[in-house]
């Protein structure tokens, strides 16, 4: 499935023309999103108690852009930290944006007044990551389930919204008898399941599904995605799943969007990505999930980084991944990468490597032909 694509110097906002005029419209098409967090500082005062004189800001994601397509997941991975989950709640405006664009069929998000988003949010829903904390306590499974039904006026009263209640735990694997219990009665997974239930009620199009296995029993992980599977074939439903592990990404990605301190550093078909990455950093990530064959366990070579991963306070100039980069030259320091397609619909934000030369092992000692490159760009 490929990405549509923008010129080398067409990063300034402008809409991308499309990569193929037979491909589908993107359900979800991401543009420059920056959420930044303000701390403060700066100001005589600060100077005045000892504090930084430097105005600090968090760069949580700063400048991503993605196309999501109808009816297909796409797998959000990366290291704790990396803004995985701050891009997704931006999405759904749960976190205010600071900049770019979010657009839902066309209609940008990031622009609309808090009345015109509550007549979108029946088409975007969210999964999230603790599914206890999600939920409220004071209230039965009913209500929590009902509660997007009664909010977009989808159920119905009395008799008619109970069936539908009792119809979408049906659907999640969960007995209408539990109608009336409370979130502590029941067990992680159960609790999961409510939440997906309440995420479905709405009749969405689009679902943020939040590290939505993390908190669970290995045993009840495989449920869960097996159950998303599921509803996503009977319902048409589009997915962006974060997660940073990466066995659970394979597992349910039609393509993978590797992140790292703010921006995206890779993006392919799932399968491709897992058999040959091109950025070091994804390389290093596939290379610590184990695998379940004990002799190829043995064989295989892990690629561990050195240090720490920089702050998005003060993120590193030129590739943020060049501290780490055991390939890093000292261009890398100076110039921001585009996400640049290597390979066919297989993007990377590299200057050591290029379509002419993708293997960066290959690539001749501070070379970057990524510079002289020519090829698709998405972002800047």
């Amino acid at each position: 499935m490929s990405m549509e694509g923008v010129q080398a110097g067409a990063a300034r906002g402008a809409a991308p023309p499309r990569a193929n005029a037979g491909e589908r419209e993107p359900l979800i098409s991401i543009r420059e999103l920056k959420v930044h967090f303000d701390l403060g500082g700066g100001t005589a005062f600060d100077k005045l108690i000892g504090g930084s004189g430097v105005r600090r800001v968090v760069k949580a994601v700063d400048g991503v852009s993605l196309d999501i397509y109808p009816g297909e997941t796409l797998g959000l991975v990366g290291e704790s930290g990396c803004g995985k989950s701050t891009l997704g709640r931006a999405l759904l405006r749960l976190t205010e944006p600071t900049g770019g664009q979010a657009l839902f069929r066309g209609r940008d998000l990031a622009r609309l007044s808090k009345r015109e988003m509550r007549g979108q949010r029946r088409h975007l829903q969210m999964i999230f990551q603790d599914p206890y904390a999600s939920l409220n306590p004071r209230m039965t499974v009913s209500q929590i389930i009902g509660e997007p039904l009664d909010t977009f006026g989808l159920g119905g009263r009395g008799s008619e919204r109970e069936g539908r209640v009792r119809e979408l735990m049906q659907t999640v694997g969960l007995s209408p008898r539990f109608l009336k219990r409370y979130p502590h009665e029941f067990s992680g997974g159960q609790r999961q399941r409510i939440g997906i239930a309440r995420a479905l009620a709405a009749d969405p199009d689009f679902i943020v599904a939040d590290e939505p296995i993390s908190a669970l029993d290995v045993s009840i992980q495989a449920q869960i995605m097996n159950l998303m599977e599921k509803l996503q074939r009977e319902r048409d439903l589009t997915y962006l799943f974060i997660s940073h592990d990466l066995r659970a990404v394979r597992h349910v990605s039609d393509r993978v969007a590797v992140m790292y301190l703010g921006k995206l550093v890779e993006l392919a078909d799932a399968k491709v990505i897992y058999r040959d990455p091109l950025m070091p950093y994804t390389k290093a990530l596939i290379s610590a999930v184990p695998v379940p064959d004990p002799a190829v366990e043995a064989a295989r070579r892990r690629i561990v980084l050195q240090g720490d991963v920089p702050s998005p306070i003060n993120p590193p100039a030129g590739c943020r991944f060049h501290t780490r980069c055991p390939w890093a030259i000292e261009k890398c320091k100076e110039v921001v990468p585009p996400l640049a397609e290597i390979k066919p619909d297989h993007f990377a934000a590299c200057i050591r490597i290029s379509p002419e030369e993708p293997d960066i092992e290959k690539v001749a000692p501070g070379d970057a032909p990524g510079l002289r490159g020519t090829g698709r760009v998405i972002a800047q």
